[in-house]
């Protein structure tokens, strides 16, 4: 890992987020890049005619404006020491971000996200859920107020399917940078039962490929996968839910089905997802 996109909009939350690509950056000598979108009225300058910017008073004042916010925020104190780039773009916030990430070979995204209500106001219907439906990089999202970011207990939510293979190894080294612990769960519902025999085996099958023994298997029985991954992540106060994701659906799909929109309700831990 050696460059971290964070979208910056100066609010707290891109603050937070802001401070843990910092940290993370510190642990893997990266670069970070922040990026403001700029996204000014469709009848004020056309994207396809940049060079319109000097001759729009409104624009070149627009842009005054966010280098000097970016001045200002380059100052906070986190990122002393670090690379730091800083680009502002005229495009739509998730659209942006995305052009951006593979323009700069970008390895992880770094985003904050407002609110209290979980994962799905951080992921359903908002900028943030169509970035981590379109990246092809692992997106970590951040509430306000994270002080300081540490990676002891980490949750790897899944099915432990073929698919899911694919991503697992990337999920391997980011806890390894944190030495963190993976906790590998299977959420067991009635809709979709399984015996512990079938899920212990599944997810010693799962593992076979992988050089890691920093891990735990938990199966966990509720009333539905949301609901089962966040009590677990309550009963051991995890640092971090890891889940894998589908590019056509967002976080529309998790263990072959419905993630539904009351997965993480009132969830203010960290969440990273890795594009299967």
């Amino acid at each position: 890992m050696k460059r971290i996109l964070v979208p910056v909009d100066f609010s707290k939350e891109a603050e937070s987020a802001a401070k843990v690509a910092a940290s993370i950056a510190r642990k893997t000598d990266s670069e970070i890049f922040l990026v403001h979108m700029l996204e000014l009225p469709v009848t004020t300058i056309d994207p396809a005619e940049m060079n319109t910017i000097s001759s729009e008073p409104q624009i070149i004042y627009f842009m005054k404006l966010a280098h000097e916010k970016f001045e200002k925020f380059k100052q906070l104190p986190f990122f002393k020491g670090l690379r730091v780039v800083e680009t502002i773009q005229f495009q739509h916030a998730f659209s942006g971000i995305i052009s951006e990430s593979e323009k700069n070979k970008i390895d992880l995204i770094v985003m904050g996200s407002q609110g209290a209500s979980g994962l799905q106001e951080m992921f359903i219907g908002s900028n943030t859920e169509k970035v981590v439906r379109r990246s092809k990089v692992p997106v970590l999202v951040i509430k306000e107020g994270v002080d300081k970011f540490e990676v002891n207990d980490m949750i790897f939510a899944s099915d432990f399917n073929k698919e899911s293979k694919s991503t697992f190894q990337s999920v391997v080294e980011f806890a390894e940078l944190f030495g963190a612990k993976i906790h590998l769960l299977y959420i067991n519902t009635i809709h979709n039962f399984n015996t512990t025999k079938n899920i212990e085996s599944k997810m010693a099958h799962f593992m076979e490929d992988f050089d890691f023994d920093n891990f735990s298997t938990k199966i966990y029985n509720d009333i539905s996968i949301e609901k089962g991954i966040l009590s677990y992540a309550r009963d051991i106060d995890a640092d971090l839910i890891a889940l894998n994701t589908h590019g056509r659906s967002g976080l529309s799909r998790l263990f072959n089905g419905s993630i539904g929109q009351e997965l993480a309700n009132h969830a203010l831990r960290p969440v990273i997802t890795f594009r299967l």
